[in-house]
């Protein structure tokens, strides 16, 4: 891939995040910033304590390595102008603003494909490109909860509350920002042929929706409840997150095998032998369920989250902690794997990144190198661009 070039105008963390796994591949990604101010995700926390402002983001740090910065101040003449030279050079486009933004930029993404450029133009919006004005303008929040995810929430919701806000911030903008390097990745390999580039229209909302495993095919089917339910994705059982003595677990059981191996993980308790053979699959009642659930955590509180995971999962109990960010990076499977690395940056010194969850044998992905100061590389990318 470090034959293509990607000119980045994406400024939110879906645009950006699709950039790195590009850029992690070895493709050139130039990233286009506003003079003075950059990338809106520069000004978006984590914060690094006494750097300077708009290289002190560790949010932008993480999304940005391996790219090149050039400020070009887009509300001008003279930097459309510079702008339309430089996309002569260019394979691929990547953006998330609105529709209506690259056209006045004089970019026409229904226009890919009809000549022999073979250009690119991927755009991330919240709602597809051919959504309506008045939904344009949407944050995660939004989109993380049209999508129907609000209520894939934990087993035994409190019904007195409203929906979960979101697993994570960025969920949707990850999600989406990975839909958009997957097809691009298609596009390419088709343009190998045709020579031709095209236009892909990437929605948050059907990134987040396709997600929804089985449940959303099964609402649509009209083999599960549909309704507003705070309960509705609840796969029934005493499936449910434990507190431990030190955090959480979850436990989902939902067969013979697991009932076993959980009877012997807790001792054999007397309780256990009071439930009928196979009421998992076929006697489920909402009062047997809130009594096991009960008397697990009951015998759950007492237990050390990493040590009661590693018992149970010898007994082929579907049993896992609910891991802090202090828990992922201390994991000796991910430090087995080399998932975090040390990475310079010249502002925030070297700190330890996040890598990929894949390996390659023959193009491993990598950082070439940490996020880029605001215009580090104007001169050195306009240089080579004609007057």
């Amino acid at each position: 891939m470090s034959n293509l070039r990607v000119l980045e105008l994406a400024g939110g963390v879906a645009g950006e995040y699709c950039g790195k796994l590009l850029a992690d591949f070895g493709a050139e990604v130039i990233k286009i910033e506003a003079p003075g101010t950059g990338s809106e995700t520069r000004r978006m926390a984590p914060f690094a304590e006494g750097a300077q402002a708009n290289e002190n983001s560790g949010l932008f740090a993480y999304l940005n390595t391996g790219k090149r910065s050039v400020t070009l101040d887009l509300g001008s003449d003279a930097g459309r102008q510079v702008l339309q030279r430089l996309l002569a050079r260019i394979d691929v486009v990547l953006d998330d603003h609105a529709p209506g933004y690259l056209e006045a930029l004089g970019i026409d993404p229904s226009r890919c494909g009809s000549d022999e450029s073979g250009l690119t133009v991927c755009c991330i919006t919240p709602f597809g490109y051919d959504a309506p004005p008045d939904v344009h303008k949407a944050y995660s929040l939004n989109v993380f909860h049209s999508s129907g995810w609000g209520y894939h929430s934990p087993s035994a919701p409190d019904p007195g509350t409203p929906p979960l806000q979101g697993a994570g911030r960025f969920v949707v903008d990850y999600e989406s920002g990975l839909s958009a390097a997957i097809a691009l990745m298609a596009a390419l390999y088709w343009r190998e042929d045709s020579r031709r580039g095209q236009f892909i229209d990437v929605s948050q909302q059907e990134s987040l929706a396709s997600l929804s495993d089985y449940v959303l095919s099964q609402m649509v089917d009209g083999a599960m409840d549909v309704s507003t339910r705070r309960s509705a994705f609840d796969l029934g059982g005493p499936a449910t997150f434990f507190r431990c003595a030190d955090g959480y677990v979850y436990l989902f059981i939902s067969e013979p095998g697991h009932w076993k191996g959980l009877s012997t993980l807790m001792g054999d308790p007397q309780w256990m032998t009071e439930f009928p053979d196979r009421w998992l699959e076929l006697h489920l009642t909402p009062e047997r369920i809130e009594r096991c659930r009960t008397h697990i955590g009951e015998w759950m509180k007492d237990q050390q989250k990493m040590d009661v995971v590693a018992r149970a999962q010898k007994l082929g109990i579907p049993l896992a902690s609910v891991n802090t960010a202090a828990d992922i990076v201390e994991s000796p499977q991910m430090q087995f794997r080399g998932f975090f690395v040390e990475v310079e940056h010249p502002v925030l010194g070297r700190r330890s990144y996040p890598t990929v969850p894949y390996r390659l044998s023959a193009t491993p992905a990598g950082i070439a190198s940490a996020a880029p100061l605001l215009g580090q590389h104007t001169e050195q990318v306009l240089s080579g661009v004609e007057a």
